[in-house]
């Protein structure tokens, strides 16, 4: 059903803890896991040095995460606006399902229309799972 599974991770605690829900589909659909963090092109230059070092050191934790578990990873990393980011890895990599965690942010109009998750639901090329 979900050949292949795009998992979009940053350092949030949300984003992080969608882990076990991917896990579980992964397991379930026996799918391939690519899991993605993006680099926002709007940081500073400064700020994304830091965010290129914290992002390795992530994805190598997440991936033994998942080694763990018996399930193997790929990981990607890019820059760019996240959500489109998301959305252009996913059809990439013809992603037959997003899993991605949600900080809830975007309750309001404001925020719902600032936020990756929003964006990235109205823009995907597959469906998106969110792990509240």
């Amino acid at each position: 059903m979900f050949e292949t599974v795009l998992y979009p991770i940053d350092q949030t605690r949300e984003s992080i803890e969608a882990a076990g829900m991917v896990a579980q589909v992964v397991n379930l659909c026996h799918s391939r896991l690519v899991i993605l963090s993006v680099v926002d092109q709007e940081a500073e230059e400064e700020a994304q040095s830091a965010a290129y070092e914290a992002i390795a050191k992530l994805l190598d934790e997440i991936k033994t995460l998942f080694g763990a578990r018996g399930i193997t990873a790929e990981t990607m990393e890019r820059t760019g606006n996240p959500a489109f980011m998301i959305c252009d890895v996913a059809d990439e990599i013809n992603a037959k399902v997003i899993i991605m965690g949600c900080r809830g942010l975007g309750l309001t109009e404001e925020g719902a229309a600032e936020s990756v998750t929003n964006r990235v639901i109205n823009l995907a090329p597959c469906p998106v799972l969110i792990v509240p």
